[in-house]
């Protein structure tokens, strides 16, 4: 097992509800913050450009990693949208244990 955070922005509150709720119903992230609303500013296409976003961060397992980009990219209006996985490289041996369970099948 192998857990990481992965890191994503959206345009709206809205659409990372939506995502928080796909992603933990259907068991590919244990847990989804959705952060207060934050300004980006990024250079796109040679020119510099500032948008609100809802930071979001969705803590799973490594296996698991390609399912939540696919859902993300189903649903994000970005072409490239930030997607961003970065290893737990320690934690609470519980927090990390619940991150397992809530992201494995049981039959």
């Amino acid at each position: 097992m192998e857990a990481i955070v992965i890191l994503t922005n959206l345009p709206t509150e809205d659409s990372a509800q939506r995502l928080a709720k796909q992603l933990v119903a259907t068991k590919i992230a244990a847990c989804v913050n959705i952060m207060p609303p934050c300004v980006s500013t990024y250079r796109w296409h040679g020119t510099i450009e500032s948008t609100t976003e809802v930071p979001v961060l969705i803590k799973t397992q490594r296996c698991h990693y390609d399912a939540v980009e696919r859902s993300i990219r189903a649903c994000h209006p970005y072409t490239v949208p930030e997607i961003i996985a970065l290893p737990i490289v320690a934690g609470l041996a519980d927090y990390l244990g619940w991150i397992v369970t809530e992201t494995t099948d049981n039959p």
